[in-house]
């Protein structure tokens, strides 16, 4: 299937799920990041029952802290 990951088209095998995806693409601290698919985020608890369907739009959103 075609998942759509940060504007860029990526095959990935039917069913694959938010938390595969996120082993797969490398993520570094995925407690840190907050995942978005089809501009509708998802809780933690959901990433290792959610599969992703073809044509899926995902994002991977990244919260940082900072102050002058």
């Amino acid at each position: 299937m075609t998942l759509i990951i940060a504007g860029e088209k990526k095959e990935y095998a039917e069913g694959t799920t938010v938390a595969q995806l996120i082993a797969a693409e490398k993520i570094s601290d995925p407690q840190s990041v907050t995942v978005s698919v089809n501009e509708e985020f998802l809780r933690i608890a959901q990433y290792e029952s959610y599969a992703l369907k073809d044509g899926d739009e995902v994002e991977f959103l990244y919260f940082m802290g900072g102050g002058c």
